[in-house]
């Protein structure tokens, strides 16, 4: 059976030097490379959903892969995809970069340049390793073999625009539904899901921020298990202290989220520090929540090309949330789609603070009526973004029936609709 070796080189030069190599290997199957991070997961993620064996048995990371470091990218791969075995290729093969390497999860360490005989008996010990782990998989190993959960990033245009109560409801719906789901507060300095859903914790994302390896164990030591069964994990009580949480860290926790629950919203605030970025770029759905006022719309549209500059996230991977939306407002949803040039959802979130104003002042978001209007359309949006299990669950657990509407929240506690 041929091996098949997936390159993920963002250089030009060593796309062409790596793959006229890897095509003169013994029994290799070299595929299309990819040019970056976000490509190879995506095309990882697209083969894991057909089935295990269907991914490649090899893939090469270069040292120059970006926007996300080749280190990174190589734990990402090996939390998310274990059947498949890493070779990082690097021009530093000292000892220290070999065993970082092996601790970030690769299996083997190719120096460049390229060598023929070292790149051959790599790829064949890393192969074999691939296959043997596909055996144990397949004789019912309890290891974790697909693309992994549904990542969902709530950002706010500014403050105030309601990205809180989005990413809750968008959480409760999807727990309802009856699928296993985290809610992150990555709002570091001034998160307020703990407040909105009456929860009091000592433990925050900044635990786990300083954890080399997040095993499930101390997963669930950081995860505080709410009544409606939502698996909260909160910003930390003294805003500093968010400080703790980077780039790198968040890439982590987010992985090993996504391993565990098959849907993970994460409620990234109006503010984009580096926890943020790292948030929104492993999203599988990145939401902007916007008012249709001027200020917000621009905010919207700033964000936007923000997250465009800084290779974090193109505006058509955007999906902009319209919130306390009336039909008599000059601002609609599809001039919104016109000035962010991101795709808009078709729902829309009414502006009815009066629904909210008596759960929110109590802390107690997750008891908000059915019949609220505004619930119905945040649950409606659920379903749109494939939030939700299938129909034949849709009533029941008390669950509305996911009417299309629109949310009036405010972030902040001193806000109305």
């Amino acid at each position: 059976m041929p091996t098949r070796i997936l390159p993920a080189v963002g250089d030009a030069d060593a796309v062409r030097s790596l793959t006229t190599l890897l095509s003169q290997l013994p029994d290799a199957e070299p595929v299309a490379p990819v040019a970056d991070s976000t490509q190879l997961v995506d095309t990882l993620a697209r083969l894991a959903a057909e089935s295990v064996d269907e991914l490649p048995e090899v893939v090469v990371v270069h040292e120059r892969i970006g926007p996300v470091p080749a280190l990174e990218l190589i734990r990402e791969v090996a939390l998310r995809f274990p059947a498949v075995g890493v070779i990082l290729v690097t021009s530093d093969a000292s000892p220290g970069l070999f065993q970082a390497a092996m601790d970030y999860g690769a299996r083997g360490l190719v120096a460049l340049p390229l060598g023929y005989e070292e790149l051959a008996s790599r790829v064949q010990a890393v192969a074999q390793w691939s296959v043997g782990v596909r055996r144990h998989l397949g004789s019912g190993g309890d290891v974790f073999t697909g693309a992994g959960g549904t990542v969902v990033t709530v950002s706010g245009a500014k403050g105030g625009v309601g990205a809180t109560l989005t990413a809750i409801q968008l959480a409760l719906a999807a727990q309802a539904s009856g699928r296993t789901t985290a809610l992150v507060d990555m709002d570091l300095q001034t998160g307020d899901v703990a407040a909105y859903l009456d929860v009091q914790f000592r433990r925050s994302v900044v635990d786990l921020a300083a954890v080399g390896d997040i095993s499930p164990r101390v997963l669930a030591d950081a995860v505080f298990r709410h009544d409606t069964g939502l698996a909260l994990l909160l910003a930390p009580g003294e805003g500093e202290r968010g400080e703790d949480v980077t780039d790198r860290a968040t890439r982590q926790i987010v992985s090993a989220l996504r391993s565990r629950y098959e849907v993970v919203v994460i409620d990234c605030g109006a503010q984009l520090g580096g926890a943020g970025a790292a948030a929104v770029e492993m999203a599988d759905t990145a939401l902007l929540v916007t008012t249709p006022d001027v200020i917000a719309v621009r905010g919207a549209k700033r964000a936007v090309r923000m997250w465009d500059r800084l290779q974090i996230r193109k505006a058509e991977e955007t999906t902009v949330v319209v919130n306390r939306h009336t039909r008599s407002t000059e601002i609609q949803p599809p001039l919104i789609r016109k000035i962010t040039a991101t795709a808009v959802a078709a729902t829309v979130i009414p502006a009815h603070f009066k629904e909210l104003q008596a759960v929110v002042d109590a802390g107690r978001v997750h008891e908000l009526e059915n019949k609220s209007t505004v619930k119905q359309a945040l649950w409606g949006l659920a379903g749109e973004l494939g939030l939700v299990k299938a129909a034949e669950g849709a009533h029941k657990g008390g669950r509305p029936r996911g009417d299309r509407g629109s949310v009036s929240f405010r972030r902040r506690r001193d806000g109305g609709g």
